[in-house]
C-alpha cells in the first residue's frame, strides 16, 4: 500500500513545508497587529433637540438634523417652555460626527452600523421612575449621499418600538441622575449610503404610553460599526487564501480519483471540510461596495456556522478513526458517528435558529431586538451559555479522544520490536509525524472555540449592557483566521495519497518478514484505509 503523503514524505521536505506554513501563520499575526487597525469603532453622540412646530407630526418628509442647510438649533430640554408637549420637540442624531472640523462620511468598506441608546433621566419626587417601566419610541431614519442636497433627506426605514426602562439611583435628589442601562435600537446589515439620520420621538397616544418614565434629561447614541481598514485587510487575506484552498482542494481529489479505490470517509470529511472552508473564504464583501446588501450579516453568520459544523465534525471523525471505535471488518461510515454528530448538529441548529430569531427579522425591522423583552433576553443569553457550555465539553471530549489516540498508539507500538527493521522505522516515523498532527489539531481546537466564545460575548455585551472588559485585538482575529486555513491546507497536503512504493529490502530475512507482514495484511483491507497507520492499528487490532 502506499499510504499518504505525511507517511512517504522525506524528513527534509517535510521539514520545509512545515516551516513554510509556520511562516505564513506567523505573517498573518503581523498583518493583524502591524497593519490592520481594531475590528470595530464606537462613537458616542449627543442628541439634538429639535422644535417641532409643524401641525402634522406624522410627516415622512419632514426631517430634523443639526449640521447643514436648514438645520435646528438645540433648544435643550432645560430650556422647553411649558406650553410645548412631548410631540413638540424632536430628538436628532446625524451620523457620523465630523472630526476636527472635517466633515466625515461612511464608507462602505464598513460593513454594518449598530446603535445602542442611553437616555439620562432626572430624579424628580413628582414624577419619579416606576420599576420597569416602558417606554415607546417612534424612531425614524434617514439617509444621504455625497452630492445631493444638504436637506435632501430620504427615509429609509420608520418603527415604533417599546423598550424596557430599566433604572436605579442611590441618592435620590433633583439634582442626581438616575443609573439607566442602553438599550439596543437598530442594526443596520450594510453602509451602502454616505450620511444617516436618526429622529426620534415620544409619542403619547394614549394617557398610558410614556406617562412613566420620568424627567428626560438628555438622550445620546452609541453607535458601533466595523473599521474600513479591517475590512480591507480581512478580504485580501481572503483574495489570497480563497484560490489557494481551491487549487489545493482540486489537487487533493484528482489524486484521489487516480487511486483504484473508492474515496474512504477521512477523506469524504476532508474533501467537505475543504468546500466549507472554500464557502467562508468567499470574499462576498466585494459586492457590498456595489449593491445594498442588507442581509450579509445573517450570510456571514451562515457561512460560519457551516464551516464551524464541519471543522467540528472532522475533528471527531479524525480522532475516531484512529481509536478503533468502529467495526474493523467494514469501511467506515458516519453511521458509525451518529452520536457525536448529532451533538455538533443541535449546538449549530440552535445557533442558527437564534441568529434567524435576531438577524434574520432585523432584515424586515433593522429596529427589531431580541433583546428588548424579559423572555427575549432569557432566550438570547440562554443560547449564548450554552453555547459556551457546549463548546468548553465539546473540546475537553476532544481531548479525551486525542488522549485515547495517544493511549491506543502506545500500545500497538509494542508489537514494532517484533517486526523488521525497515518495516519498524517506517511506523515509528508515521507514529512521531501523526502526534505531532494530532497535537497541532489539539491547539488548532483550543483557538477556534476561544475565538467563537469571545466572539459571542463580544457581540451581545453592548446589548446585555453587561460591563465587560475585553480586549482582543485584530491580530487574533487574522491569527486565528489564517491558522484555519494553513491547518486545513496541511490536512489536504499531508493526507493526500502518495504514489511512492516503499523501498526494495536487500536483507534476505528482512525481506522474508516484510512479504509475511503484507500477505497478513488482507487486500480489502490494504485497499480500503486511507494510511498504512490506520492498516496497522487495525491489524494490530485483529491480531
Amino acid at each position: 500500500m502506499t499510504g499518504t503523503i505525511i507517511e512517504n514524505l522525506s524528513g527534509r521536505k517535510l521539514a520545509v513545508l512545515v516551516t513554510f506554513l509556520l511562516l505564513c501563520q506567523l505573517t498573518c499575526f503581523l498583518i493583524g497587529g502591524l497593519v490592520a487597525p481594531m475590528p470595530a469603532n464606537a462613537q458616542m453622540m449627543i442628541a439634538t433637540v429639535c422644535k417641532d412646530t409643524t401641525t402634522v407630526k406624522n410627516d415622512t418628509t419632514k426631517w430634523f438634523y443639526n449640521r447643514g442647510k436648514g438645520a435646528c438649533q438645540n433648544i435643550g430640554l432645560e430650556n422647553l417652555h411649558h406650553d410645548l408637549s412631548e410631540t413638540d420637540f424632536v430628538f436628532a442624531f446625524q451620523m457620523p460626527l465630523p472630526r476636527e472640523n472635517m466633515i466625515l462620511d461612511y464608507s462602505r468598506w464598513q460593513q454594518n452600523l449598530i446603535g445602542v441608546l442611553q437616555i439620562d433621566i432626572k430624579y424628580h419626587s413628582l414624577m419619579e421612575i416606576q420599576p420597569r417601566s416602558v417606554i415607546t419610541i417612534d424612531a425614524r431614519m434617514a439617509y444621504r449621499n455625497k452630492g445631493d442636497p444638504e436637506e435632501q433627506w430620504r427615509l429609509y426605514t420608520r418603527s415604533v418600538e417599546k423598550r424596557n426602562l430599566d433604572c436605579d439611583i442611590e441618592i435620590k435628589s433633583e439634582h442626581h441622575l438616575y443609573n439607566c442601562s442602553a438599550m439596543p435600537l437598530f442594526e443596520l446589515g450594510s453602509l451602502f449610503h454616505d450620511y444617516y439620520l436618526l429622529n426620534i420621538r415620544l409619542p403619547i397616544e394614549t394617557p398610558d404610553m410614556n406617562s412613566h418614565i420620568g424627567h428626560i434629561h438628555d438622550m445620546s447614541l452609541i453607535v458601533i460599526n466595523q473599521n474600513g481598514g479591517f475590512t480591507k485587510v480581512w478580504v485580501s487575506l481572503k483574495s489570497v487564501f480563497f484560490p489557494s484552498i481551491v487549487a489545493i482542494l482540486v489537487w487533493f481529489w484528482r489524486r484521489i480519483h487516480m487511486l483504484q479505490r473508492k474515496p474512504v470517509l477521512l477523506e469524504k470529511m476532508l474533501l467537505s471540510l475543504g468546500l466549507a472552508l472554500c464557502l467562508l473564504n468567499m470574499p462576498l464583501e466585494y459586492l457590498t461596495l456595489y449593491f445594498d446588501l442588507p442581509f450579509m450579516l445573517l450570510l456571514g453568520d451562515i457561512r460560519q456556522g457551516i464551516f464551524y459544523s464541519m471543522l467540528f465534525s472532522f475533528w471527531l471523525v479524525f480522532a475516531g478513526e484512529h481509536m478503533l471505535i468502529q467495526d474493523t471488518s467494514t469501511q467506515s461510515s458516519l453511521k458509525q458517528y451518529w452520536r457525536h454528530l448529532s451533538a455538533v448538529a443541535t449546538g449549530c441548529a440552535s445557533l442558527f435558529i437564534f441568529d434567524m430569531c435576531e438577524r434574520g427579522m432585523q432584515l424586515r425591522n433593522p429596529f427589531y431586538s431580541i433583546w428588548v423583552t424579559d423572555i427575549g433576553t432569557n432566550l438570547a443569553l440562554t443560547f449564548i451559555i450554552l453555547a459556551g457550555i457546549s463548546t468548553g465539553i465539546y473540546f475537553l471530549f476532544l481531548c479525551y479522544m486525542i488522549w485515547q489516540v495517544f493511549i491506543n498508539i502506545s500500545h500497538k507500538r509494542q508489537s514494532l520490536p517484533t517486526m523488521c527493521s525497515v518495516r519498524r522505522l517506517h511506523y515509528e516515523g508515521i507514529i512521531y509525524r501523526f502526534k505531532f498532527l494530532m497535537l497541532a489539531t489539539l491547539l488548532c481546537a483550543a483557538l477556534t472555540i476561544i475565538g467563537f466564545t469571545l466572539g459571542q460575548v463580544a457581540e451581545g455585551q453592548w446589548k446585555w449592557d453587561e460591563n465587560i472588559e475585553l480586549e482582543y485585538t485584530s491580530a487574533f482575529f487574522t491569527g486565528v483566521y489564517g491558522m484555519w486555513n494553513i491547518y486545513i491546507f496541511a490536512l489536504l497536503v499531508l493526507y493526500a495519497p502518495s504514489h511512492k512504493q516503499w523501498p526494495a529490502v536487500e536483507d534476505t530475512s528482512d525481506t522474508q518478514n516484510l512479504s509475511e507482514e503484507i500477505e497478513f495484511t488482507p487486500l480489502q483491507e490494504r485497499s480500503s484505509e486511507i494510511s498504512s497507520l490506520t492498516s496497522f492499528l487495525k491489524k494490530a487490532t485483529i491480531d
